[in-house]
Order: C-alpha cells, then structure tokens, then sequence
C-alpha cells in the first residue's frame, strides 16, 4: 500500500467538512422550519378570540369576488371580498350583510392560495371573527383562525365544536372551555 493513499489531501478534507456540515445543516433547518409551523397552527382558545375581534359573525357566503390590492404592508396580490349575509351577530355592531377581505382568490387563471387562510365558495356557512385593516376593510381577526366554516351540524369543519360553544365562548366574561370539549 502507498503511503500517498493514506494521505488526506487538503482539497478532500474541505470536500469531507463541507459534507458534513450539509449532513448536519438541512436537518437543523428542517427541524426549525418544522418548529415554526407547529407554532403557527396552535389553536387560539375561542373566547380569546372572541375577546379581541370587533364582530364575530355567523353567516352564509353569498359571492366571492377576486381582485388585485395592495395589502396593509404595501404587497399587491389577490384578495378576495367574500359578501357575507349574516344570519346572527355574535359580538359588535349588528348589519345584514358584511363584506370580509380575505387573501387570496383566482383572477383569470392565476390563483393565491395563502396557507392559513381558508377559501370560500358562494353557499357556504361560517363563523367569521373579523377586525379592521389599517384601511378600515374587515377582515379576519387572527388571520385563519378567525374562520371557521361550518358544517351541516353546525360544527367547525374538521372538529368536534359547535357552534353552540362558539356562541357560549363570544358572551362576555365567558370562561374558557377545556379542551376536551372542543
């Protein structure tokens, strides 16, 4: 055997470290990543929610309407003006129908879909938790977490609350409801 052979020649060792450092970054950033969208899903409790929105809403969706705007951080992209008719006023000031600008939508053939932040169709229902943008449109309070369809039972799609629970977490002075009911 050569003695050459054992050598490790400076280019392969920075090969080598380079290598190394790759096995062990993309997993730590991965995991970070990982980190941040778990944080981002955690459920907000209903009356919390409730709390700090201006109206909470139960409505049924009756056109959704794309066009391009300027959001409140200067970036322009699609949003969509969901007219909502609304059945019940939870908190805040009572109107017939509302108007809530959500992000997202198709013009033409171009679609945004933002990921926490559900789409509507004409028809469906919803509890909407809404607030003011910095131009005065509403919209939903908490971003996603401020929109919850409804089912035919009058559950929040994909979960075990109703919308009577919604109704008892929106009153005033409501305590919060343990998480084995939700």
């Amino acid at each position: 055997m050569r003695l050459s052979n054992l050598l490790v020649r400076p280019a392969d060792s920075v090969r080598v470290r380079n290598r190394l450092v790759s096995l062990v970054m993309i997993p730590l950033g991965l995991s970070i990543l990982a980190a941040v969208a778990v944080a981002q899903e955690q459920a907000v409790p209903l009356e919390t929610r409730a709390r700090g929105a201006e109206r909470v809403v139960v409505g049924r969706v009756a056109s959704v309407n794309a066009a391009w705007q300027v959001n409140d951080f200067g970036d322009r992209l699609i949003v969509s003006a969901v007219h909502v008719t609304v059945d019940e006023t939870l908190k805040g000031q009572t109107q017939q129908t509302v108007d809530v600008e959500v992000e997202g939508g198709t013009i033409g053939d171009l679609t945004l879909r933002v990921s926490d932040l559900t789409t509507f169709r004409p028809g469906e229902r919803a509890v909407f938790y809404l607030t003011r943008s910095r131009r005065g449109t509403l919209v939903p309070y908490m971003r996603g977490q401020g929109l919850l369809k409804l089912d035919g039972a009058n559950r929040v799609a994909g979960s075990n609350t109703t919308l009577d629970q919604i109704r008892a977490a929106a009153r005033p002075g409501a305590q919060p409801i343990p998480r084995d009911k939700l």
